[in-house]
């Protein structure tokens, strides 16, 4: 089976390599392009970048998997569609930006209704199809009926928290790359879960592929429709896989994006005062003058960091 990651890794590689431009050339040619939030000055150059690029990980990651899934494969497919799913979503979110020209898409209260739906669809799933138990480094804690909201917790954390994250080139889609890498290393060594392994191998050549031209500076962004279809796919694999409590370790930069910006309008709403410079933390540092590819190789190396640490306790336990 083992050859298989190999394979679905490469074939998801190339098939993204052979979107990419066709993709860009077509974003331009409808005028699919981003618009820029008018307080984030320093990103006045990237209005006019190309949107809706995780079309190219979400096929790649599709058409790869088709040909190399055995056995069981409904709980892999399904995380698929939850990817699609999340991915209209974005979609949506998405073209309501481009159609009118502004940076402001769904109404808040629209992507809470999408987002929640269909995380009570999975959380459901999870219930009744998967078990109510999580494994943490060797440990079993059973949820019992509290998995319910938990699953609902994890998909809505996660999903707007990679949605955070995806504010610099190449920082949402880098530390998910990083984050399934290891997410997949430990499916494969701990469970028997080989097709939601290869799920994740398959995304990570798709990510590698966008990256080739979401990499700064950016030909390219994913805009919600691919973060948020990134965020629902990431869910998936961990609540799929019974290994939901891991997220948020080898996922902590996904954290501390959300952390920071829940903080900064939390605070700021009870005092008018704000914490941070700007939020989520990346825009702090950028505004405290780090530079932008060093943010992203900071976020990257300290996922690479935690991961690793999982997968030796993984092993360990």
């Amino acid at each position: 089976m083992e050859i298989f990651y190999v394979l679905t890794f490469i074939l998801a590689l190339i098939i993204g390599l052979i979107l990419v431009y066709p993709t860009i050339f077509l974003c331009k040619k409808l005028k699919v392009s981003q618009t820029t939030l008018h307080y984030v000055e320093k990103h006045s150059s990237k209005s006019g970048t190309p949107t809706m690029g995780g079309v190219i990980f979400i096929v790649s990651a599709i058409l790869s998997c088709f040909w190399f899934f055995r056995g069981e494969v409904l709980t892999a497919w399904l995380c698929l569609l939850v990817m699609v799913g999340y991915g209209v979503l974005g979609f949506l979110d998405d073209f309501i930006k481009v159609r009118f020209h502004q940076n402001e898409g769904l109404r808040p209260y629209q992507k809470i209704i999408g987002q929640v739906g269909i995380a009570i669809i999975m959380a459901l799933y999870v219930f009744f199809k998967v078990g109510t138990s999580l494994d943490f480094f060797g440990v079993t804690i059973n949820l019992g009926w509290f998995i319910i909201p938990f699953v609902m917790l994890v998909y809505l954390a996660t999903t707007n928290s990679v949605n955070l994250t995806d504010g610099l080139d190449g920082l949402a889609g880098g530390v998910s790359l990083v984050f399934l890498v290891f997410f997949g290393i430990i499916l494969t060594m701990t469970t028997g879960q080989e097709n939601l392994a290869l799920c994740c191998f398959s995304m990570v050549g798709g990510l590698l592929a966008f990256l080739s031209a979401n990499a700064f500076p950016a030909k390219i962004f994913m805009g919600d429709t691919g973060s948020l279809a990134l965020g629902g796919f990431i869910a998936s694999v961990c609540c799929l896989s019974g290994k939901a409590l891991l997220l948020p370790i080898i996922g902590l930069m996904f954290v501390l994006s959300a952390l920071s910006d829940i903080i900064q309008v939390l605070h700021y709403k009870r005092t008018k005062k704000r914490i941070f410079l700007m939020a989520p933390l990346h825009h702090h540092f950028e505004q405290k003058g780090v530079n932008e590819n060093r943010i992203v190789v900071i976020y990257i190396v300290m996922t690479t960091i935690l991961g690793t640490l999982c997968l030796c306790l993984e092993l360990v336990f």
